[in-house]
C-alpha cells in the first residue's frame, strides 16, 4: 500500500456524482483532496451545496485548478469532458478518471488512451492504465448480469432487459421528469431500445465473446419514483440448468470485491448506499433470468470510480468503500 497520500482533483464537484465522490474521498484513508472545482459554486463551502457534509469538511469549491495532483476525476455531462480536456492542459503523468460516456466507446483522445473501468472484467488491465473511462450505471448493471454468459459464448439469442432507475440517474439539472410532482407516484419508459449505454455494453461483451457476434439486446429503461438505485431483469435462452448457472456465476465472480451472487430474490435497499452489485438467477423452461441491482451513484458511478482509483494506485479495491446499506 502507498504510504504517501494520493492527491485528487475533482471537476464538476457540485453535481450528484461529484458530491458522491466528495462523500467517499473525504473519508478515504489514502486521499487528499487538492481541489473540488465548480463553475457554478466557486468560493462556496462544499457543505453549503452538499448539506449532509456539514461538520465533515471545511473544503470550499474552487474555480481554479492545479496540475499538482495525481489523479483528476471528471464529473461532467456527456460530451463536456472532451471539450474540457481540449481547453485544458494537464501533465501526461496525471491519471484521469472520466465519469461521462465520452471515452467509453472511442477511447483515444489526443495522446491519452482510456481503459474501460469495469473491475470485474479487467482489474489487471486497469492497474496498468493511465486513464479510465468509468462505465455507465445501466451498463454496469446489465454487463455484470451477462459477463459469465459471454465468457462461455452463450449470448447467441436475443437478450431482453428491463431496468428501472431512481431520479438521481437523470442528473442534477432540472427537467420536467425529475420534478417531484411529476416523478412521485409515477413510472415511465424512456429511450426504449435506444439507450446510449447499449453501445459500450456491446463493445465490452464482445471482448469476451470473440468467436461470434453479440446478438440483439432489447433494453427498455424506466424512470422510477425513488431517489437512487437500479434494478435490471435480463432474460435469454440458455441451456444451463439453474444449478449450472449458479455454479458458473459464482466461479466468475469468486474474486470480485463487490459483486455477489445470491440465491434469494434481492431488493434495491440491499445495495443503496453501497458499492455492491447483487445478482440473482431463475430458470423458467429454456429461459435464464438474471436480476441485477446496484446503486446508480456508487457502483454505477462514483463508487466504481474510486474502486478504479484504488486499482490504479495499487490499493485494495475496497479501500474507502466499505459502506453500510440502507436497511430501512
Amino acid at each position: 500500500m502507498n504510504e504517501q497520500k494520493i492527491k485528487v482533483g475533482i471537476v464538476g464537484a457540485a453535481g450528484y456524482t461529484g458530491g458522491e465522490l466528495l462523500r467517499l474521498l473525504i473519508f478515504h484513508p489514502q486521499v487528499t483532496i487538492v481541489f473540488a472545482h465548480s463553475n457554478s459554486s466557486g468560493g462556496k463551502p462544499v457543505a453549503s451545496v452538499h448539506t449532509d457534509l456539514v461538520g465533515e469538511t471545511d473544503l470550499a469549491f474552487s474555480q481554479e485548478m492545479t496540475g499538482d495532483i495525481d489523479v483528476l476525476f471528471l464529473c461532467l455531462g456527456h460530451g463536456v469532458s472532451q471539450k474540457f480536456l481540449a481547453q485544458q492542459s494537464f501533465p501526461a503523468s496525471i491519471k484521469i478518471i472520466d465519469l461521462s460516456q465520452d471515452f467509453r466507446v472511442n477511447p483515444t483522445f489526443g495522446d491519452r488512451e482510456f481503459t474501460y473501468g469495469l473491475p470485474e472484467l479487467g482489474a489487471d488491465k486497469i492497474r496498468k492504465a493511465q486513464n479510465i473511462a468509468n462505465p455507465g450505471c445501466f451498463a454496469t448493471a446489465m454487463q455484470l448480469a451477462l459477463l459469465p454468459l459471454a465468457e462461455q459464448g452463450l449470448l447467441h439469442s436475443d437478450v431482453h432487459i428491463s431496468g428501472i432507475t431512481g431520479s438521481t440517474g437523470a442528473g442534477q439539472s432540472f427537467s420536467e421528469t425529475s420534478h417531484f410532482s411529476w416523478r412521485d407516484s409515477n413510472v415511465s419508459a424512456y429511450k426504449v431500445l435506444n439507450h446510449q449505454h447499449l453501445n459500450e455494453m456491446r463493445r465490452t461483451l464482445g471482448t469476451l465473446q470473440i468467436n461470434q457476434a453479440i446478438p440483439r439486446i432489447n433494453f427498455v429503461p424506466y424512470r422510477g419514483n425513488f431517489t437512487r438505485g437500479i434494478l435490471c431483469t435480463s432474460y435469454l435462452t440458455c441451456n444451463w440448468s439453474l444449478e449450472e448457472a449458479y455454479e458458473n456465476y459464482r466461479r466468475f465472480y469468486q474474486n470480485a470485491a463487490f459483486t455477489h451472487v445470491t440465491n434469494k430474490n434481492p431488493h434495491v435497499k440491499q445495495v443503496v448506499n453501497t458499492n455492491k452489485c447483487l445478482l440473482y438467477l431463475e430458470k423458467h423452461e429454456d429461459q435464464l433470468v438474471i436480476i441485477s441491482l446496484i446503486d446508480n451513484l456508487l457502483k454505477g458511478a462514483s463508487g466504481q470510480a474510486v474502486q478504479n482509483m484504488n486499482l490504479l494506485f495499487d490499493l485494495p479495491e475496497t479501500t474507502g468503500l466499505l459502506l453500510k446499506p440502507s436497511g430501512f
